[in-house]
């Protein structure tokens, strides 16, 4: 679920007054960036008649009768390039979020803003929210100035571990890089389809760089990634692993066998086969009856919901699992 990105606006209230003057004398509004992510017109960004506040958002959590909801709210924060006001607008977000949001229903969890960029003071961050157990993972965007598995991330992962919370990656970014490996798109549909090859590489940074090594209790979980891309990752990591493993000695372990245990991945948005013989291929090929979590992603709007595309494919016990058990176990609810 998302809570809509704020600006000085809503969350000015909770900024010192040396930098809400710094935002009135720079005529600050809000990240632009965000507009860029989540077009506001596409379909794939707000479904029809959604109510994005919330009580919109809690009518929705009970008509999915949720024990509990993780609200991810997409900040833009990341492309803000004043470092400490960066860090100061990420605090502000956490505030109005746990103050406008979560107080209103004992459900609702959220996920940590950080500048991610600046390690040290996202490290920061996470520790100040540590005592709050509504907030239940560290939101980082899918696109980054580099690959998370980087060593300049592991003040972050190492408070991420520390504090007990997963990483949780999610679609978009504003980072300033190509959201592809070959430049700059001319369209919104490419940068979107696109996206897959970017969790891909994450993934495989995660592995190469040994940060499941050096973090024995990190965990990560993929928002809005799909799952179709996952099996031929899974071949080709391990594949590419035997005959490369001397460059990453450090990597005991098969990556699929690393990912299957430590990695979780949203069902939202369906992106298999149409079809539900496909469709159940494609969840044995998985591999696990751990890795897939829920999520409607309310209020984004995709071609299938869950219950149309996996209802009719999954066993009782499997979709026990992907609605309550493996995100309860992930989050420790």
């Amino acid at each position: 679920m998302h809570a809509p990105a704020p600006g000085v606006a809503e969350v000015g209230a909770y900024l010192d007054d040396y930098w809400r003057e710094y935002a009135d004398e720079a005529g600050f509004r809000a990240p632009s960036s965000v507009a860029t992510v989540y077009p506001p017109a596409a379909p794939t960004t707000r479904r029809p008649g959604a109510d994005d506040s919330p009580e919109g958002l809690l009518a929705h959590l009970d008509g999915e009768g949720a024990t509990h909801a993780v609200v991810n709210c997409f900040s833009g924060v990341e492309a803000l390039r004043n470092v400490d006001f960066a860090n100061a607008y990420a605090t502000a977000v956490n505030e109005w979020l746990a103050a406008e949001w979560l107080a209103h229903d004992e459900r609702l969890r959220a996920g940590i803003v950080v500048k991610p960029d600046d390690p040290a003071g996202a490290a920061a961050e996470v520790a100040r929210r540590a005592g709050d157990p509504r907030f239940v993972h560290v939101l980082l965007p899918v696109r980054a100035d580099r690959p998370y598995g980087n060593r300049l991330y592991w003040p972050l992962l190492e408070a991420a571990v520390e504090h007990g919370r997963p990483l949780a990656l999610h679609f978009g970014g504003s980072s300033g890089n190509p959201p592809t490996p070959v430049g700059w798109p001319s369209y919104y549909l490419e940068e979107y389809v696109g996206m897959g090859h970017i969790f891909e590489a994450q993934l495989t940074s995660l592995i190469a760089e040994g940060a499941f090594e050096r973090f024995p209790e990190l965990r990560v979980v993929l928002l809005e990634s799909g799952f179709g891309w996952l099996p031929p990752l899974l071949w080709r990591l391990d594949k590419e692993w035997k005959g490369l493993r001397r460059e990453i000695p450090w990597v005991k372990t098969a990556p699929s066998e690393t990912i299957r245990e430590r990695v979780r991945v949203a069902v939202q948005p369906v992106d298999g086969p149409p079809d539900a013989e496909g469709l159940a291929r494609l969840l044995e090929r998985l591999g696990s009856d751990d890795l897939l979590v829920y999520s409607s992603d309310y209020p984004h709007a995709h071609l299938r919901t869950y219950e149309e595309a996996l209802g009719p494919v999954v066993s009782p016990e499997l979709d026990r699992r992907i609605r309550h058990d493996n995100a309860a176990a992930l989050y420790g609810l």
